[in-house]
């Protein structure tokens, strides 16, 4: 592993690279840090993937403060900037709706080979999310920036239903704040999404069941990337 950071402004983003090839750029979700990518990671370098995984600006080792959707997708589009296309990205939660936000511009959705929304979908319910976040004692965390995603709803929605690439949404089990209905109607209007469930999974994937989630990733981004996948060398 090797770690590296992003200056953006009077923003540091501190990252962990793993592994070698074709790169996977991980966002995890909010009030997470990049050291939960750690597992998956570590599966994916044996597969012969490279992955990059930053703490999203105030979580974790990174400066600054998380109040707006567009302030973590701007970071994402530096995050992607700097990487050798083509790209995987992969989102968690807050971090799946930075990569869509990101994504709404032409010339950063060319440098992206798919996408895989962990866990989450634009547009769901506010109030049927903010009872979820309240539910599990997340509703006083980051106030700001979950009230302006639930603002940005439908635009994101619009966003992922324009998009020309392909899409995985991983389906967590119980716990998880999406139903079928949500996953149903962001595949009616994109046709290049597709589903994964894992049943044994809560909302935060990449810690219940960091094995499947890898071999999720691991397959798609072999078929989007057009590599050879590795023999696991564990």
């Amino acid at each position: 592993m090797t770690e590296i950071s992003l200056t953006l402004g009077d923003v540091t983003l501190r990252g962990t690279v793993t592994g070698s090839g074709p790169t996977v750029l991980l966002l995890h979700a909010g009030g997470e840090r990049r050291s939960v990518w750690v597992p998956v990671a570590a599966i994916l370098a044996r597969q012969g993937l490279r992955t990059v995984a930053y703490d999203l600006r105030g979580h974790g080792d990174s400066s600054g403060k998380a109040t707006t959707l567009r302030t973590l997708a701007d970071d994402v589009v530096q995050m992607i900037g700097r990487e050798p296309v083509p790209i995987v990205l992969v989102g968690a939660s807050v971090g799946g709706m930075a990569a869509i936000a990101a994504l709404a511009d032409p010339a950063v959705a060319k440098r992206v080979a798919g996408l895989v929304l962990v866990d989450v979908v634009p547009d769901l319910a506010p109030a049927r999310m903010r009872s979820w976040l309240d539910f599990h004692g997340l509703g006083g965390r980051y106030t700001h920036l979950v009230d302006d995603i639930l603002g940005s709803g439908p635009a994101l929605f619009v966003t992922a239903g324009a998009l020309d690439l392909p899409i995985l949404v991983v389906h967590a089990g119980p716990g998880s704040p999406l139903s079928e209905a949500d996953v149903h109607r962001l595949r009616a209007a994109n046709r290049r999404v597709t589903v994964a469930r894992v049943p044994a999974a809560g909302h935060l994937v990449a810690r219940d069941a960091p094995e499947e989630l890898a071999r999720l990733v691991s397959a798609h981004a072999v078929a989007w990337q057009g590599t050879v996948p590795t023999v696991d060398r564990c």
